[in-house]
């Protein structure tokens, strides 16, 4: 295979939640594969991110915008590709957490959780979407989780939200394969980021889940980006619809 397949090279590439975490890790892989980058996050603040990316000499953008209250994007597609011109790629991986006993869940946190990780991915989808469509190329990344697949511990509405994901990426798949839009998503496993740090300072809960990584460690935001650099690139034009597990190996214990 020609090694330029999984070259971004002039691409435009939207990320969300970009300024720190797993966001900034795929930010700084897609730049070094040869995209810029539009990081959209709560906080307007996106220097370290920023410096990171332009290391690659790519340009990092950052637009504001918090995704616990967005009800259209389609205004906000709009006026990024009025300013920065067609977006390539899109990479839906903001997220928070919310934790208690599912008998004393909040609704808020319910809804605030479904709204960030599912309801504001599908927003974004349809509006960077239907503009792939008309363009006729686009890659969309989507970001699940290992409770894709199983329940968790006190995060019910994370695990509903991350199921949905999957799901959402195989329907989305479905329909757009076909219009050569690439819709597929990455599962990260436990990684060290803000989202775990809970876990990392449960002494208990910690030990148990280096005990079943086969890695015997958590992962590295970097580590994230390597795939996501993959399923934007054309060296995976025919993958559609794939949830792509990173996760040192939990699935397969």
């Amino acid at each position: 295979m020609d090694m330029s397949s999984f070259s971004l090279e002039n691409k435009l590439a939207v990320v969300t939640g970009g300024r720190r975490g797993l966001g900034q890790g795929i930010a700084v892989a897609l730049a070094k594969a040869g995209a810029d980058i539009i990081s959209i996050q709560t906080k307007a603040d996106c220097s370290e991110t920023r410096e990171l990316v332009e290391q690659f000499g790519r340009k990092c953008y950052s637009y504001q915008c918090d995704l616990g209250k967005l009800d259209n994007a389609e205004p906000l597609a709009a006026e990024l590709e009025r300013i920065y011109g067609p977006v390539d790629i899109l990479v839906n991986n903001a997220g928070i957490q919310r934790r208690h006993f599912c008998e004393e869940f909040p609704i808020e946190d319910w809804d605030l959780v479904l709204q960030v990780h599912l309801r504001a991915t599908f927003l974004l989808c349809q509006a960077f979407g239907k503009r792939m469509i008309n363009r006729g190329e686009g890659k969309i990344i989507n970001m699940a989780s290992l409770l894709s697949f199983s329940g968790g511990y006190t995060v019910p509405a994370y695990a509903a939200a991350k199921g949905a994901i999957a799901q959402l990426t195989k329907a989305l798949a479905n329909e757009w394969a076909s219009k050569n839009i690439n819709v597929n998503a990455v599962a990260p496993g436990y990684m060290v980021t803000d989202l775990n740090t809970a876990l990392i300072n449960d002494e208990v809960r910690n030990r148990q889940i280096l005990e079943r990584i086969p890695a015997q460690r958590y992962g590295n935001p970097g580590e994230i980006g390597g795939a996501v650099v993959f399923l934007a690139s054309e060296a995976a034009s025919y993958v559609h619809g794939s949830i792509l597990v990173v996760d040192g190996g939990w699935m397969a214990r």
